[in-house]
């Protein structure tokens, strides 16, 4: 049970503080006399995502493994590292610790206007289609979850695990923010979709950001068992 916890704790932290910044850094530069590049934004709100990353491998890591994402708990069901119960447990957890992360930001904002959801067509910086949006999230879940796997894969490299993990992250974000916003992870954007109010356009678009970080994690999964296999 404590595993399950320690999975909703890490996915609310990553949710609140992830997409707490990108609105924030999003108002604040907004409202600024000084004009401020686009890539500066993007900057600071990848940075967000992986640094929440860091805190919570480091805090909760030795507990549950810090997997605070279900793509990811899927790459490691498919790569044989956690069983179906467990698969089960910590996706429900995380996908309550993202609901509850985006009520805390409701609060704290006190608006639901703007949650730091994912989205395509006009809720795209670079306006682009679902069938692009599906391809960017599987892409990009691929790279951070094949990261992930490798990492640890191996006892000796648990210390740096979080830092590469986080740091991952960080790029993944910077390579998806004008696309998608960057998902990757299907609580962290359940949860501002949800709280976004039904019939809204994030809860209308939000199957893309469940499904494709689901495909490419299971893919990563399978590649890197692939690689991975003694000859």
């Amino acid at each position: 049970m404590k595993k399950y916890v320690a999975e909703f704790i890490g996915t609310c932290v990553l949710t609140l503080f992830g997409c707490g910044s990108a609105v924030a850094a999003n108002t604040l530069l907004g409202k600024s006399n000084v004009v401020v590049p686009l890539g500066f934004s993007t900057l600071l709100i990848a940075f967000a995502f992986g640094l929440s990353i860091v805190a919570m491998a480091y805090s909760i890591g030795n507990i549950s493994g810090c997997h605070i994402n279900p793509a990811v708990s899927l790459g490691m069901l498919v790569s044989g590292r956690m069983d179906v119960k467990d698969f089960v447990g910590y996706v429900v957890a995380q996908f309550l610790g993202g609901i509850l992360g985006a009520a805390l930001l409701c609060v704290i904002l006190g608006s639901n206007a703007a949650l730091g959801t994912n989205g395509f067509g006009e809720a795209s910086a670079m306006g682009i289609s679902a069938g692009i949006a599906f391809l960017v999230e599987v892409i990009l879940t691929f790279v951070f979850v094949l990261a992930i796997l490798g990492v640890t894969s191996k006892p000796e490299n648990s210390s740096v695990a979080g830092l590469v993990i986080g740091l991952s992250l960080t790029l993944i974000h910077i390579m998806g923010i004008p696309f998608t916003g960057t998902s990757v992870n299907p609580a962290r954007s359940f949860g501002p979709a949800l709280m976004s109010g039904f019939g809204s356009l994030p809860l209308s678009q939000v199957w893309v950001f469940i499904l494709a970080p689901l495909v490419g994690g299971a893919l990563a999964a399978l590649c890197y068992n692939f690689l991975s296999k003694e000859d």
